[in-house]
């Protein structure tokens, strides 16, 4: 998938400006966070103090929501004084889990719990998002008189008339997408009423519960015996977790609610939550920063729905007060995670098999379905595809033969992600009347649907996708700032590290930062499998590196998660990089976005700044096919063809350098997009070598070399790489044929085999070439024409 990297515009920002954002923390540089403000669009001198500094923002009413929110109140102002039985009803990620245990502690101040109040979570692998009428069903069955749904419900219209029906009120909190008309329901506290410029817009599940709760404070405030600010570190968990903007009111609330989980550390606080506590010390994180919370407790809220299904007790883990109880959840809670890690890699593999029969070429979106995928984990999948081929994927699970009731239709359920440039909820809703429930965001949504409306589905969405796909912007990542390793550095990094730190919380809306780095190298390169609390392995790769460049001599730390060492290029790079400090070692360290050969970002961006670029002569004239084939176009004497892929500038400049001795034009006709992984390779040599040894025949070893498409530094690299396997090799110095002989059983243990160092380095030797060759796919024409003329052609 090809990205475009843009790179930070050049923008004059005012000393004012810069003046403005020291004034607010005078201990840090400014200049950082100056021009990251100024970039996003944050230049009204007066919002900076409220958009920095929480204290300073002036948050919106609850009551902000009008008759909804009033409707709301009086109704459970109501079941309050007739002591009716309130039912909340959740959902099971973390935004729909910390919003369900917001409501549970807040009208747990009004109902008590156990008794005149309870909750409803619906199970991850056996019920979808949103109310269903078999728990709509069973509240019933036990009294209860009013429903208060949190972070779902907006569109589950014939499940909100059969409680009617059943004679149970609903009052819906939700921030997802609403239906065109309104349901009938007692109140439906939604942000998505406002207009997108309003604070309250973007709130998650989370906040929308806690404004409920804030409003009956507001109307009945003798009651409550605990503030309502307590709830805060509830709503920052959820908020981060969440796909939401972290603007306005959200921000505000976002900001509060850290300040509350860093408390979490001290056990002698009021509103000490003992779940969150260990949760903390499980993550090793102190809870000051966001990313504590988006890389520490939401991922293993998460987890407890995705391996158990039922996420009720991550409830009971974030409110409740009985220390061993929270100690006891919450190490079960850590080994959900890691076993979710586990679980995510092995199933990556399998979705990736069943990709490998798609032809990506002619499809817009993928829809890929099995009988045999763990629901829990689909929707992180989905993300990763998605993210890695730039294109919205859904992938669903069937459900099993048992699970399905006789003469009814077979029913497949899942989760779907978009990329940055398709709303995938208006795509999808678009045949809404193929699916059985729906609900989501433009980015991320679950689904369920008949196993037989799968195919006229897929084929819908393609269509309608594929006719709009000239109209999307391309996907690109925006870099925000440029800087070298000396500015990452503790001396000089602190400063950029500090500015960084004003900006937070980050989330949708406002990204962490992306720090360009060019001209760079990785070194000291390693990786291994992650383990979990217990010591035990967990097959979850992550490679931790140096960064080196010109500008220091000492290297800075970096870990890239989900990758091999041998995915890294040994050669120099430009790289895009987030900062964070690692609370496991306590220092400062970065995350490896994405890399690139140096020759992208370098050349592109300095090209056009080279003297008389508008009208400079380049002694070649270069036409692309690579994305359009020449196959039926006439061929000619005077065009030079390039129809295998370069793996490096030599390569190409050899054909340049003929094409321009035969004042010809230079034609680019390589198409290869599926390039064969560094394992395949490696499979398809000893298949080879098992083959020559059975037969006693022979190889020339050129012909060896393109069979498997490598150089010749390669193909040394996998000989060596045979011979440790349990291979003789032999090569006459005269006809260089290669003659292969076994002489012990070669290992087919995974394990084994990719472990062994010369394995490692064949591995690294393909990955340089198929990255290079990446590049060469995508490389600008101007760009090839720049290199011509620096290297003197």
């Amino acid at each position: 998938m090809s990205v475009d990297w843009q790179l930070p515009p050049q923008l004059e920002i005012p000393l004012e400006f810069v003046a403005a954002v020291r004034a607010c923390k005078p201990t840090v540089n400014g200049k950082y966070a100056a021009q990251l403000l100024w970039q996003r669009g944050i230049r009204d001198l007066d919002r900076i103090p409220g958009y920095l500094d929480y204290n300073k923002y002036q948050p919106t009413s609850p009551f902000a929501f009008g008759a909804e929110m009033t409707a709301a109140v009086e109704r459970l102002k109501k079941a309050y004084i007739y002591a009716e039985k309130v039912a909340i009803w959740g959902d099971f990620d973390a935004d729909g889990v910390t919003a369900t245990s917001v409501l549970w502690d807040g009208l747990g101040q009004f109902f008590k719990q156990g008794e005149g109040l309870s909750y409803y979570i619906p199970d991850r692998m056996k019920e979808s998002h949103g109310l269903n009428n078999a728990g709509i069903k069973k509240l019933a069955a036990q009294g209860v008189d009013l429903i208060v749904t949190c972070d779902t419900g907006s569109t589950n219209i014939q499940e909100i008339e059969y409680a009617t029906k059943l004679g149970v009120g609903i009052i819906i909190t939700d921030h997802h997408t609403l239906p065109l008309q309104r349901p009938p329901v007692v109140a439906i506290v939604n942000p998505r009423y406002f207009e997108e410029s309003h604070p309250l817009f973007h709130l998650a599940g989370v906040a929308v519960a806690y404004k409920l709760i804030e409003a009956l404070y507001l109307t009945l405030p003798d009651i409550p015996q605990q503030p309502v600010e307590y709830l805060l570190d509830l709503v920052a968990i959820g908020l981060i977790a969440d796909l939401v903007k972290l603007n306005g009111d959200c921000r505000y609330l976002a900001q509060k609610g850290i300040e509350r989980v860093t408390l979490q550390n001290k056990t002698d606080i009021d509103g000490f939550r003992p779940g969150v506590n260990k949760l903390l010390q499980l993550c090793k994180r102190n809870g000051d920063r966001p990313t504590d919370i988006s890389f520490g407790i939401a991922p293993r809220i998460n987890a407890i729905s995705r391996i158990h299904g039922d996420a009720s007790f991550g409830v009971e883990l974030l409110t409740s007060k009985d220390i061993d109880r929270c100690h006891e959840l919450a190490a079960e809670t850590e080994l959900a995670n890691t076993r979710r890690k586990e679980l995510q890699k092995n199933m990556t593999l399998k979705v990736e098999a069943k990709l490998a029969e798609l032809d990506l070429s002619t499809t817009s979106v993928i829809v890929l379905v099995d009988n045999n995928w763990s629901p829990g984990v689909l929707g992180l999948i989905a993300g990763q595809i998605a993210q890695e081929h730039g294109k919205p994927t859904i992938l669903l699970s069937t459900s099993s033969d048992e699970d399905t009731i006789k003469g009814q239709p077979k029913i497949a359920r899942g989760s779907a992600r978009s990329t940055q440039n398709v709303d995938l909820y208006q795509l999808v809703n678009s045949q809404a009347h193929l699916l059985n429930s729906f609900g989501g965001h433009p980015f991320a949504a679950g689904m369920s649907i008949n196993v037989e409306n799968i195919p006229i589905f897929t084929e819908a969405i393609d269509r309608q996708l594929h006719a709009q796909i000239d109209k999307l912007p391309p996907l690109s990542i925006q870099t925000d700032l440029v800087v070298t390793v000396a500015d990452l550095s503790v001396s000089s990094g602190r400063d950029l590290f500090e500015d960084l730190l004003l900006l937070e919380p980050y989330g949708m809306g406002n990204p962490v930062p992306k720090l360009l780095i060019k001209n760079c190298q990785f070194k000291d390169i390693k990786n291994k499998n992650i383990q979990d609390y217990k010591g035990n392995i967990v097959r979850y790769i992550r490679t931790k590196f140096e960064l080196i460049d010109a500008s220091s001599s000492k290297g800075f730390p970096g870990i890239w998660w989900g990758h091999y060492e041998h995915e890294l290029p040994r050669v120099t790079c430009d790289a895009i990089v987030e900062l964070d400090f690692n609370s496991y070692e306590k220092k400062m360290e970065v995350r490896l976005v994405e890399v690139r050969p140096a020759a992208i970002i370098s050349t592109i961006a300095d090209i056009s700044k080279q003297p008389n670029f508008a009208t400079r002569q380049v002694p070649l004239e270069i036409l692309d096919f690579r994305h359009n084939s020449a196959d039926e176009r006439e061929d000619s004497a005077a065009i030079t063809w390039v129809k295998k892929c370069p793996s490096n500038w030599s390569e190409l400049q050899g054909y340049c350098q003929k094409a321009i001795r035969d004042r010809g034009t230079l034609a680019l006709d390589y198409q290869t997009t599926n390039l064969a992984s560094s394992r395949e390779i490696l499979e398809q040599l000893v298949g080879i070598a098992k083959y020559l040894s059975n037969t006693n025949e022979e190889i020339e070893l050129e012909r060896l070399k393109l069979k498997l498409a490598i150089s010749d530094r390669t193909i040394r690299l996998g000989l060596d790489a045979l011979v440790e396997i349990g291979f003789q090799i032999s090569i006459q110095p005269e006809t260089n044929l290669v003659k292969i002989v076994v002489t012990r059983s070669p290992i087919d243990g995974d394990i084994d085999l990719y472990s062994l160092l010369t394995v490692q380095k064949f591995f690294a030797a393909i990955e340089e070439e198929q990255f290079n060759r990446n590049y060469f796919l995508q490389v600008p024409t101007y760009a090839i024409e720049s290199n011509l003329s620096s290297s003197n052609i």
